[in-house]
């Protein structure tokens, strides 16, 4: 039986942290916020101005925004930060969710799981202020995303969003489509605390081909995308990711954009269908399967 309180997402936020070598706190304060900031800023870096004002920040969390600086353990230096504000939906239980907005690790540390330590703790504060979903985008074609919102957080895979922020001019984004996908977490469920204690797995890639799975994106001889036949309703399809999507826009950006476009259309005909996210697999790849099924 997994623990779905409070108590246990607060217990599971702080083993997670523990293990990231990290104390994940809120940003109360102005020493904190400007940490915050100064991370999104490290992380985002733009030609001019900043990612958040210190004045819009400040006004988000006396609004009651969440905002969390996660510190490293041994420096006492930041090392990553999150930011979220409240959303409404009808179809969420007392109409408001918390919609991530931004959730950054400094690059050199992205190896020790600080991301989950933040998310975990921001699942804590959720349910503690009684918000039963926290919802973000996310750009699908950076493995490392992939596997943590889904294996690691154990989201639901929602829409997928051609285009959704436009042109970006930030040194990550620029240049490049803002495809995104949304997570939705239902940070209560039995899923998210299973995820929580690190009781999900990957798929086995052999093993779902073995049962009739269908590479819908695979990658072809010279590392490029290669795109199958559009699926039907009934199949479950596997959709393969470049190893590092970020590495590969800065040294080959046409090659990038084949594999952005490439999982696009996938994405597109396997949504057309009513197929939807299931999970990942071994291979860091996406499963899409029939909506309900786990594709495991």
């Amino acid at each position: 039986m997994v623990d779905t309180t409070v108590a246990g997402a607060g217990i599971a936020a702080e083993r997670a942290a523990e293990r990231s070598g990290v104390r994940v706190m809120l940003a109360e304060d102005r020493a904190r916020q400007e940490s915050v900031r100064a991370i999104f800023d490290l992380v985002w870096p733009a030609d001019e101005g900043t990612q958040v004002t210190s004045n819009l920040l400040r006004a988000l969390i006396h609004a009651g925004a969440y905002a969390s600086l996660a510190v490293d353990d041994a420096s006492g230096d930041p090392v990553g930060a999150a930011l979220g504000f409240p959303g409404r939906d009808a179809s969420v239980p007392g109409g408001v969710f918390l919609h991530s907005h931004m959730a950054a690790v400094r690059e050199d540390l992205r190896d020790r799981r600080i991301g989950t330590a933040l998310k975990l703790h921001q699942r804590w504060w959720s349910m503690d202020q009684g918000i039963p979903v926290v919802s973000w985008t996310f750009d699908p074609i950076v493995r490392r995303n992939a596997r943590l919102n889904i294996i690691r957080l154990g989201v639901e895979v929602r829409d997928y969003h051609p285009d959704f922020y436009g042109v970006m001019t930030d040194a990550i984004n620029a240049g490049d489509r803002t495809d995104r996908l949304v997570a939705w977490w239902n940070v209560g469920s039995e899923r998210a605390a299973i995820a929580s204690e690190g009781g999900l797995a990957p798929a086995s890639a052999a093993r779902l081909r073995a049962l009739g799975a269908r590479d819908l994106v695979a990658v072809g001889s010279t590392d490029a995308p290669a795109i199958g036949m559009p699926p039907s309703a009934e199949e479950t399809v596997i959709v393969a990711l470049p190893e590092d999507v970020v590495a590969l826009r800065r040294s080959a950006p046409d090659a990038a954009l084949a594999w952005r476009m490439a999982v696009r259309e996938a994405f597109a005909s396997a949504y057309a269908v009513g197929l939807r996210v299931a999970t990942v697999t071994d291979e860091g790849s996406y499963v899409l399967a029939p909506a309900g099924e786990e594709g495991a």
